[in-house]
């Protein structure tokens, strides 16, 4: 197994985690969505399902390259959610050092993603 694909296994498998994880704990999710969201309940199953469906397509070669450009645009759709959620964090002056670094965390994703482009 080459690092590359041991590298594309780990992605995929974080996105399958990730999108699994909008089904079992909502709630998390829905306290980070920002109030401009429409219908957050649904809106958190659909990034979910989007993310499950993204990891396992970055792991069939065909569709590889388009799975990691879509990973990359839903982390871009998603990144408000993050600013806001280091927001709430802000004001509750919790976690504010753990949601201040997911937001540059977001761009090294983004190079992973377009690593498999």
């Amino acid at each position: 197994m080459t690092l590359s694909f041991a590298f594309l296994l780990l992605m995929a498998a974080f996105y399958i985690y990730a999108g699994v994880s909008h089904f079992r704990h909502p709630r998390f999710f829905l306290k980070i969505t920002p109030p401009f969201v429409p219908a957050p309940e649904k809106v958190n199953l659909l990034v979910g399902a989007i993310e499950v469906v993204l990891g396992v397509l970055l792991l069939i070669p065909a569709t590889t390259s388009i799975a990691a450009w879509a990973v990359i645009a839903l982390l871009i759709a998603v990144f408000p959610a993050n600013v806001y959620h280091f927001q709430k964090a802000l004001e509750k002056g919790k976690h504010v050092k753990a949601t201040f670094l997911r937001l540059p965390i977001q761009g090294v994703l983004i190079f992973w993603a377009y690593c498999y482009t």
